[in-house]
């Protein structure tokens, strides 16, 4: 290598100089019940969404006693695979998972029976899954109700849910660590969905409480660590009636989604510093009778492949 230094120099500069591959922003996400299985939209710009595959499903459900494929949550690990997760069923003690080199041909769907040791859990709802790359672990995470765990907030819920969050971790979805609470903050919470940013970890989730007044509304709260000690939860940073938030950075601002379910539409907000926020749902477009999800970037040869692959 050192025998010619102005040759390699050159090679060195050249690669160095490479332009790496542009990346385009997938939404995934269910239609109805989620009883057909997987959709995913694509956007250049994180405000315009188009269906891909006609909007038709990726991915049929296949485990669980209702066969659901609610909340799909996809993220890239380490293995250069997409990993996802999601609800199987409004009544059921554990989740589905399944992973994908290309989003296209996917491994084996898989029952995760996370809340299996709680004889008296009722369900287990939009789970979340976060790869933290200087551990090479996952954290799933996703909302709960036992009846009894949290007495003080039972009654304040829908048809007696009174949510908590949990998690998991795991390396390599075969073992997975004991089931803890992650996010208890004295109310009713589900669809809590975590971001990285430098050094903090951001939790966006959703305040479930009905009573005494309906909040409904997407909130905040931060940690420096990602498995717990999370803040109290901010003010509402969205409507009242909405759910499923899911986050992109994009250049210096956070722009934050959200299923608007009793107006049948996508929501969403826009802050450059997380405290003030502007509602942008006028400005976003998303395929008919989408229900909410995960955004995520994937490489343009991702795109083009999936492209390539459905229109033959």
């Amino acid at each position: 290598m050192y025998k010619y230094p102005f040759i390699t120099l050159i090679l060195i500069t050249l690669l160095g100089c490479a332009k790496k591959e542009s990346e385009v922003y997938l939404f995934s996400f269910f239609k109805g019940n989620g009883e057909d299985g997987l959709h995913l939209a694509t956007s250049e710009d994180g405000l315009n969404w188009t269906a891909l595959n006609n909007n038709e499903s990726f991915l049929a459900p296949e485990v669980g006693k209702d066969k659901l494929m609610r909340d799909p949550c996809i993220v890239k690990g380490g293995d250069n695979k997409f990993h996802m997760v999601w609800t199987v069923s409004w009544n059921e003690k554990g989740i589905g998972y399944a992973n994908s080199t290309d989003l296209i041909h996917w491994s084996e769907q898989k029952y995760i029976p996370v809340m299996h040791h709680e004889p008296d859990a009722r369900n287990c709802w939009a789970p979340e899954l976060f790869y933290d790359e200087d551990t090479n672990e996952y954290l799933i995470n996703w909302a709960t109700t036992i009846p009894g765990r949290f007495p003080e907030t039972d009654s304040l819920g829908d048809n007696g849910y009174n949510h908590r969050m949990y998690y998991t971790t795991t390396k390599d979805f075969i073992d997975f660590s004991d089931t803890k609470i992650l996010y208890d903050k004295g109310f009713n919470v589900i669809d809590a969905t975590i971001m990285k940013d430098d050094k903090s970890y951001i939790m966006f989730l959703k305040d479930e409480s009905l009573l005494p007044k309906a909040e409904k509304n997407i909130r905040i709260a931060t940690s420096n660590i990602l498995t717990g000690n999370y803040s109290q939860a901010s003010e509402p940073i969205s409507i009242s009636w909405v759910e499923g938030p899911t986050a992109i950075k994009k250049s210096n601002e956070w722009i934050i989604y959200f299923d608007m379910y009793t107006k049948h539409r996508m929501g969403a907000v826009v802050s450059s510093d997380l405290r003030k926020w502007t509602d942008i749902s006028d400005k976003i477009n998303f395929p008919k009778g989408t229900r909410h999800g995960t955004a995520f970037k994937v490489k343009e040869s991702i795109l083009n492949n999936i492209l390539s692959m459905y229109s033959k």
